[in-house]
């Protein structure tokens, strides 16, 4: 089987790179991460209009241009690799592929041609102070009519259903357009789309280490929400989302850990120390090939998950948590070795080394750390 990238994919790779390099360097990074909002609308734009990444991997029947999963995942590297500040996965890999797992036509029709665009970006609020990314953790209590109310959503049954309960963690929660929120009905899990907008609703961002993405706590106190999909069929929709995420943020991991390694291998060949450069020396040289080999297996592992992401097969849960518990702990160990290699300046607020290492840390415990990937692959292969 040949896993190599068509001419095509490497071309995509090439033009989102240029992109990124003109639109989120470092200078453009911090700027936006200073921001309550954290991102700016006009490249937010430009990347719909002139890129179209946000439609990249959404159906051309509802307003997208229809590629795989792999492509998202050559996106999602570049976009890793540059740090860029924008609500891309949060609206793009956790709201519209909610909205695409779910058996609800009506409200596909309704909201995917936007996010497809651009004009809205979306955000999924399932995660609660408990802190649990699992079923168990899902608490927050729906009430409305019952089994009889109906199964489809476009928005326009807003009212049908309110929410009480408070959801956290949520990836730029206070910035979104639509929410996708996860609560408990007398059937179980359920999804709802509630709008940003709606009466007893309280965005509030919250305070993170990890600056260039930014989160937020949401507070329900009797807000309306529409049904989305069937009531008490949330998990198994949830389930495929948040594979989905694990793969696509693996990816995103790689990105940032190559670059950790470029940099890194870039300053032991100038910087110079006892009349050689330190990348001379055997200490140095190890940890650099330390790093080339963890890059270059995060490489493979989210790849091949891409792969399956995108042929919606069997391995897919494995794979998704593989992936995830891998391509975690080889970013942190690159950006914390690329900060040991540049010595002092590595751990100064102007070198970007530390804007690495703080993402790699918080992608580490997103959607689940290692151990907690490495344990539900166990579950899952039957161990």
């Amino acid at each position: 089987m040949n896993f190599a990238f068509t001419e095509e994919q490497d071309q995509l790779r090439g033009f989102v790179r240029d992109f990124l390099a003109d639109k989120s360097p470092e200078s453009a990074v911090r700027e936006q991460m200073d921001t309550e909002r954290g991102y700016d609308p006009d490249v937010w734009g430009q990347m719909a209009d002139q890129m179209g990444l946000q439609g990249l991997a959404v159906p051309e029947a509802y307003g997208g241009q229809g590629f795989s999963f792999v492509e998202q995942v050559i996106v999602l590297e570049e976009m890793g690799r540059a740090l860029l500040c924008a609500p891309y996965f949060s609206s793009v890999v956790l709201a519209a592929n909610a909205l695409l797992a779910c058996d609800d036509e009506e409200a596909r029709q309704a909201h995917l041609p936007d996010i497809a665009t651009g004009c809205r970006r979306g955000a999924l609020a399932f995660t609660e102070e408990s802190g649990r990314w699992d079923e168990a953790g899902i608490a927050m209590a729906a009430s409305g009519p019952g089994p009889d109310s109906g199964s489809g959503s476009n928005g326009s049954g807003a009212g049908a259903w309110t929410l009480d309960g408070i959801k956290t963690y949520v990836l730029d929660g206070h910035t979104a357009d639509l929410l996708v929120v996860a609560a408990r009905t007398g059937s179980g899990v359920s999804l709802f789309l509630v709008e940003p907008d709606a009466a007893g609703l309280t965005r509030t961002p919250l305070s993170t280490m990890d600056q260039t993405r930014k989160q937020a706590k949401l507070t329900f106190e009797g807000v309306e929400a529409a049904l989305l999909g069937s009531e008490g069929e949330g998990w198994p929709v949830l389930e495929r989302v948040l594979d989905l995420a694990a793969v696509a943020l693996a990816a995103e991991q790689v990105g940032g850990a190559q670059m950790c390694l470029d940099m890194a291998v870039e300053y032991a060949k100038v910087r110079v120390q006892f009349g050689r450069p330190i990348g001379s020396f055997q200490a140095i040289k190890h940890k650099c090939a330390d790093m080339l080999l963890q890059v270059e297996s995060a490489k493979s592992a989210a790849y091949y998950a891409g792969w399956c992401a995108a042929e919606m097969n069997d391995e897919l849960p494995q794979v998704a948590s593989m992936a995830k518990s891998y391509c975690s702990e080889a970013y942190f160990h690159a950006a914390a070795e690329n900060i040991q290699i540049h010595g002092g300046i590595g751990f100064t607020w102007e070198h970007p080394a530390h804007l690495y290492f703080k993402r790699a840390k918080s992608s580490e415990l997103l959607f689940g750390d290692p151990t907690y990937h490495r344990e539900l692959l166990a579950q899952r292969i039957g161990i």
